[in-house]
């Protein structure tokens, strides 16, 4: 099984196969519009229009489980995202990433990698306090544990790496080493 393998809804609520996809590389990605690193949709957005002629695309998935920092609906939070950050990628229905409502992909991408720590940031410590209030034994699982956790699938459907919300710094790197 790889990511081509998954079908996922559009905002729209019709299905769409990852297959359609096939042959690029994806950066698949949890979101909220609420959140202290919603930000990130402004780097997310440049990545894409450097590298998107080449075949790399973001796909989008607005979830709720992180501190409810996602609560509009998916028109909702598109029209956010296109007029705050002016994104061009494409943008899911919204979904959850953890517990037993997890969508199939989602639950491929958590199964199939681990959790590698936030980092020495400020901002990382801060994080990792958070969710250990929620998820005590968070450093020994693949859960996803915030919004922003990014998973880089390289052109054969394969997952190359996951990368926590608060590391961008090496994700340029990792696209760049795909395409």
């Amino acid at each position: 099984m790889n990511a081509y393998g998954f079908k996922v809804k559009k905002q729209d609520g019709s299905e769409i196969s990852l297959e359609d996809y096939k042959g690029k590389v994806l950066l698949i990605v949890n979101t909220a519009t609420g959140c202290g690193f919603t930000p990130q949709y402004k780097d997310l957005q440049a990545l894409y229009e450097e590298f998107s002629a080449e075949g790399f695309e973001i796909l989008d998935f607005p979830c709720n489980q992180f501190g409810e920092q996602a609560p509009g609906s998916d028109e909702e939070i598109h029209t956010f995202c296109t007029g705050r950050f002016g994104i061009t990628f494409p943008q899911f229905a919204k979904i959850d990433v953890n517990g037993e409502n997890a969508i199939p992909l989602y639950k491929w991408l958590t199964e199939n990698t681990k959790f590698e720590g936030f980092g020495k940031s400020p901002m990382a410590l801060m994080l990792s306090g958070v969710v250990k209030k929620t998820d005590k034994d968070y450093k020994n699982n693949g859960k996803i544990k915030w919004n922003f956790t990014k998973f880089l699938i390289d052109r054969g459907g394969e997952i190359v790496a996951r990368f926590e919300p608060t590391d961008m710094k090496k994700l340029e790197q990792a696209i760049k080493g795909c395409l």
